[in-house]
């Protein structure tokens, strides 16, 4: 039997929905918490674990293969930040560690800030709808550590609320794209 070799063309569709769904999604479930609406719970734990983290990780991995930079960079350290919160959360209670002080959260927060205000800058040249996502999320980090820092509680629920927006506008860009996409028009402006 002989096996040719057939050159099947490799288009990849856009994975930026997938990413931004499982980071808006899980953004606005935790916020609703940060804001005072409803409680930690596994709830929000596994929606970190598996749509913010795995299914931005699969994006970003994706973004790669697009090369796509700044997608692969975007996707796959948020997926991450998601993974690495739950274990923050969840690994004391394991026997993995001690908790992590309010100081070293803020730190934590504080860094993803930093992070997250260079790929803001790395946005400055593409749509409005992006640029409104890593913008409050550069603003939701940076109220989150202060949050931590200071130990006052109506910075954090001010943080959820601007959260919840944050989670909003990635959950309304991916709707764009996959509708822009898939109707063949403008259906909603990026």
């Amino acid at each position: 039997m002989e096996v040719k070799n057939v050159n099947v063309s490799e288009k990849l569709a856009n994975p930026a929905p997938l990413g931004l769904m499982g980071f808006g999604m899980t953004t606005i479930l935790l916020n609703l918490h940060n804001a005072g609406i409803i409680k930690l719970s596994v709830m929000i734990m596994t929606m970190g674990i598996f749509y913010g983290g795995l299914a931005q990780v699969i994006a970003g991995i994706f973004e790669m293969k697009k090369n796509n930079t700044f997608g692969a960079t975007a996707f796959t350290s948020y997926g991450f930040f998601w993974l690495s919160l739950v274990g923050i959360w969840t690994m004391p209670k394991m026997g993995l560690g001690d908790p992590a002080s309010a100081k070293a959260v803020a730190f934590y927060l504080l860094l993803w800030g930093i992070f997250t205000l260079f790929m803001y800058i790395g946005t400055l040249n593409g749509n409005k709808a992006t640029q409104t996502v890593f913008g409050s999320l550069t603003i939701l980090f940076f109220l989150l550590a202060i949050g931590d820092f200071t130990g006052i509680a109506v910075i954090k629920t001010i943080a959820g609320w601007e959260g919840i927006f944050c989670g909003a506008s990635a959950f309304y860009t991916a709707m764009a794209e996959v509708l822009n996409e898939k109707l063949g028009k403008t259906i909603l402006p990026l």
